[in-house]
This record gives C-alpha cells, structure tokens and sequence, in this order.
C-alpha cells in the first residue's frame, strides 16, 4: 500500500474511534467496577474466546496461509463501535455493549502485537514472515485508535450539545469509509478475490456465528439476564474491521492480510441483522405468553 493510501486509511480510523469517543463518558469506564460479572465475561469472550476460536478454525479448515492470517488479526482486534447500535435496535444492554466496547479498546492495544505475531508465525512461518514490533505497534494502535476516542470523550465532556450532534454524522461517515475501504481491497486484490473470497468467506461466517453463539450462551450459563446476553453476544460477533484492515495494510504493508476482515465484515451485519429479528421474536413470544 501506498504512503498516502496508508494515511487515508489510518486518518479514517482515527476519525471512526474519535466518533466512538464523542459517545463516551467516565461512568462507560467506571461500570468496569460496579458490574463486573457482566464485564469479565464480556472481555473473556472477547480477549480469550475470540482469538482461541480464531486459531481453531484456522487449524481446522484448510484455507491459504493469508485468509488465516486476516482471520487471527480480525480476531485480535476490539469490537467494532457499530456493536453499540446493533445492540440498541436489538433492545440489548446498550450500556454494557459501550463498556465492553470501550475496554477492549483499551486492552487490545497491548494483545493485538502478541496475538498477530503468533498468528503470522504458525501460518506464514518463522523465515519468511514480518512480524510487528511489539513497543512501536503498541504506540501506533494507540496513536490512531485510543487517543482519538481520549479526545473525542474531552470534546463531549466540554462540548456536549456538539458531541452529541455530531455523533450521528459520524456514525454514517464510519460506515461510508469502511465501505470504501473493502471496495479499494476488492479492486486491489480482484486477481486474488474468487481464490480468496470462497475460503475467506466460508471461515468468517464461522467464526462470525460461532463467536455470537459462545457470548450469548457463556452469558447465560453466568446467569446473565437476556438483554446483557444479548450484548455480550453481539460484542463477540461483531469486529472493528477497520482496525484489523488497518492493522493488514498499514502496520504489515500487506492487503491480502486485509481481505478476510473486510469479507467478516460485511457477513457480520447480516448476521446481525438474523441475530436481531431472532431476539425481537424471543421477545414477542415472552410478551405474548405473559
């Protein structure tokens, strides 16, 4: 990828992280404290489940060395900040569904260096592979995806009425950018795409489905209610692509790395879309049953 590709690219980012930020107060953070049953298996689905499912599917379905490696960056990376909507329509916890986003975005900045290096290594190998650096990955992921969401909580802590109208507008911009970015991998990669995009595909409905799946029922099986299940399903199943793609792109200079997280990406909202009309219905039956 090229330099101003790269720039266009991690500047998006940071304006998608710095929308997240402008929908953000302290109490977001501080629910970390005061309900952390709920957060712990939230972030145990999403820091540990996530990336061992990853591995598994990677081991267990034979799909190129590159599909691999975009699955296990996808699977490093935070939930996305659209998981707080889908929440909301799915009449989920959407405060819960904004703390779990919030801390995984904190935490992953540590894990994402760690977890990406392991899975280049075991798929691409020792010899041939660019590994991230851990320190300067660190700083990089932090530059572009946690100090914009710091600015973003300082515009809302002292420009409320701007943060909020602007919270809108910039949902839609995420949308509008991520889109514009899988169309640019579509168009870079289309020699590869049929090649990549049957295996590519066929793993991150997979792994989509069966990352939801294990939120929703380890949240039951804590004796979580419905609605944090819910949230805690859909912070499981639905990624932050554009920092996985960044992450492909920009820190590894390589966009076939890309091309399963924007392939999940599109999967996982329709699968949320089925994941939403299946909870709306669940509630109707207890509705009517009462």
């Amino acid at each position: 990828m090229d330099s101003v590709s790269a720039l266009i690219l991690a500047g998006s980012l940071f304006i998608i992280m710095l929308g997240m930020g402008l929908s953000l107060v302290p109490a977001d953070f501080q629910r970390i404290f005061t309900r952390p049953k709920a957060i712990f298996t939230g972030l145990v689905n999403q820091l540990i489940l996530l990336p061992l499912i990853g591995f598994g599917l990677a081991f267990l379905i034979p799909v190129d060395p590159v599909v691999a490696v975009g699955i296990i960056i996808l699977a490093a990376c935070p939930g996305g900040s659209t998981s707080n909507l889908i929440s909301h329509l799915a009449k989920g916890d959407t405060a819960l569904s904004v703390s779990l986003t919030a801390a995984s975005s904190l935490v992953t900045v540590l894990t994402i260096p760690f977890i990406v290096n392991l899975g280049l290594v075991t798929f691409i190998g020792e010899d041939t592979v660019v590994r991230l650096d851990i320190l300067p990955t660190i700083i990089q992921i932090f530059a572009i995806a946690v100090f914009p969401v710091i600015i973003g909580m300082l515009i809302r802590r002292y420009r409320m009425n701007f943060a909020i109208q602007m919270a809108r507008p910039v949902r839609i911009a995420s949308a509008i950018v991520l889109a514009l970015v899988i169309i640019g991998i579509v168009i870079k990669e289309r020699d590869n795409m049929l090649r990549y995009f049957h295996e590519a595909g066929i793993i991150a409905l997979i792994l989509n489905v069966t990352t939801m799946a294990t939120g929703y029922f380890s949240a039951r099986l804590m004796k979580l209610d419905f609605k944090q299940a819910i949230s805690i399903s859909i912070e499981s199943g639905i990624q932050n692509g554009t920092m996985a793609i960044t992450i492909a792109t920009v820190l590894l200079a390589n966009s076939q790395y890309a091309f399963a997280p924007a392939v999940y990406s599109l999967i996982m909202f329709g699968t949320a879309g089925v994941f939403i009309a299946w909870v709306l219905r669940q509630k109707e039956s207890k509705t009517s049953s009462v």
